[in-house]
């Protein structure tokens, strides 16, 4: 389990991350999510002891992470896939690490089959793909069968393969009751990844909650009708904090109401229905919602 009490960095005059409290439970994916400079980095950074806390704490398995005794074995991370010493093979590069916690070679061996890099194994870090130096950064989190797992944009460059199969490892992961934090910009990848989301905006928390209970916070259902009888049914519909919106000439956009009241006052009135879908909101219309006044790098449209 990942702790973090009123965490707080600062760099000079900037507050990259300002009284940040937060539990990352075992069991389930925890999605790390926030704009450019929100904080994100620097949080997972103090959590691995690369930045010191200028306030606060924040422990894993209830111990600050200098003190571990066989940090590998405690916590895999993966916060930049190119820390690697580019002239040494993939495979070296593992034995080396390896060798600083007296894990075996046979390990080694494992996690390189696991993360798909047997086939380039022999060849210099330095000269691998995006995707392969994730592989690779994965097999290294990987290397001390670790209770904890931090993982910084783990699919980035990664094939709809293995996108896939980062999904299936911190899932996995999960059911076997370890502890994952994992970050992402990907909205679709991480909604159908994770089961709860701490969401960062200008180094402070804006949410922190299980998946579906964020969406439907942050988030509108639009119910979609179709009626020849449209008209009567809007008015049997019209109610305070109902939102009626017409898009063509039998179709109708609802808000305010579900799917099911809908069916049910246009039977009790007699008027068919041809569709009644309902349009639920999404990760990324929660996300979006949640950090639109704590964006720090905003794009413009070229004229």
């Amino acid at each position: 389990m990942i702790v973090a009490e009123n965490l707080s960095k600062d760099f000079g005059a900037k507050h990259a991350v300002s009284d940040v409290s937060f539990t990352v439970r075992p069991g389930r994916v925890t999605g790390f999510l926030g704009p450019n400079g929100a904080g994100k980095s620097t949080t997972m950074r103090m959590i691995v002891g690369l930045d010191r806390p200028t306030r606060g704490t924040v422990t894993v398995a209830g111990r600050e992470y200098r003190t571990l005794r066989s940090p590998l074995t405690e916590v895999g991370v993966l916060l930049d896939a190119k820390a690697v010493h580019t002239g040494r093979s993939a495979r070296a590069h593992l034995r080396a690490i390896a060798a600083t916690h007296g894990i075996p070679r046979s390990r080694v061996d494992e996690v390189v089959e696991a993360t798909g890099i047997g086939a380039v194994a022999g060849k210099r870090a330095g000269k691998f793909s995006l995707g392969m130096g994730q592989r690779l950064g994965i097999a290294t989190a990987l290397l001390g069968d670790p209770h904890t797992l931090i993982l910084d944009e783990p699919v980035n460059g990664l094939d709809p393969e293995g996108v896939l199969w980062v999904r299936n490892l911190v899932r996995r992961a999960a059911a076997e009751g370890r502890t994952v934090l994992l970050s992402s910009h990907l909205m679709s990848e991480m909604a159908m990844t994770a089961d709860h989301i701490v969401v960062l905006g200008r180094g402070r928390v804006l949410a922190d909650a299980p998946l579906d209970d964020l969406v439907r916070a942050w988030t509108t259902s639009t119910v979609r009708i179709r009626s020849p009888r449209l008209a009567e049914l809007a008015t049997a519909l019209s109610a305070p904090g109902v939102e009626l919106a017409a898009t063509v000439a039998d179709e109708l956009q609802v808000t305010g109401r579900t799917a099911a009241e809908i069916g049910d006052l246009a039977a009790a009135h007699g008027i068919p229905l041809h569709e009644l879908h309902t349009t639920s909101g999404s990760l990324e219309d929660a996300y979006l919602a949640l950090t639109g006044e704590s964006i720090e790098y905003k794009s413009k449209e070229i004229a």
